[in-house]
């Protein structure tokens, strides 16, 4: 009996398990540095002060690393900024990184979050990023504002990979959208 039970338990956890969502095949790293803004996300805690014009450069940083600085507005009109360091940990595609933001002496890893790049147009004019969780997505662009089918297209990558797209608002930019709406809504 007690097998029985521990056998139903274990193939119930199999069924339901959940697959890490694919990568894109290969990022060329000096096709990918530069300024990014973002025009969607799922609201991250950390990023609470922010109420437009989200942005993140990344630039090569030493031994390897890439710098990583995240901007936005704030609601007292300041500008917000925060530097963290980002390492490569598939070097066969080079898209998946490990981010951080706490620097203790050295950049600490063990306390960073995992960032995944899963959709990229051909000619790096759009990202979609996120997590082997579906915790966290981000849709970044070159530019504030991003074509209505390159919105369509990420979002239908998003849910072809499993993330709710109801979650994720867009952001707002100057130059771009004004007001946050879901996803699954605003690409109707």
């Amino acid at each position: 009996m007690k097998n029985l039970i521990l056998s139903v338990f274990v193939l119930g956890f199999v069924s339901t398990g959940w697959a890490a969502p694919a990568t894109v095949p290969f990022v060329d790293l000096n096709k990918y540095l530069g300024k990014w803004h973002e025009v969607a996300s799922i609201p991250m805690v950390f990023q609470k002060q922010c109420v437009g014009n989200t942005t993140a450069e990344y630039s090569v940083a030493e031994e390897g690393m890439i710098q990583v600085l995240n901007s936005c507005d704030t609601k007292s009109g300041d500008r917000s900024v925060a530097e963290g360091r980002a390492k490569v940990v598939d070097s066969d595609s080079n898209a998946k990184l490990k981010v951080t933001f706490v620097k203790i002496i050295d950049w600490v890893f063990g306390f960073g979050g995992d960032y995944w790049i899963l959709d990229l147009a051909p000619d790096y004019s759009y990202a979609v990023v996120g997590d082997p969780t579906l915790q966290y997505a981000w849709i970044l662009s070159r530019q504030p504002a991003l074509s209505r089918e390159a919105f369509l297209a990420a979002e239908q990558k998003l849910k072809t990979l499993g993330y709710d797209t109801c979650s994720i608002l867009t952001s707002v930019q100057d130059g771009g959208l004004s007001q946050r709406t879901p996803l699954c809504e605003f690409v109707k």
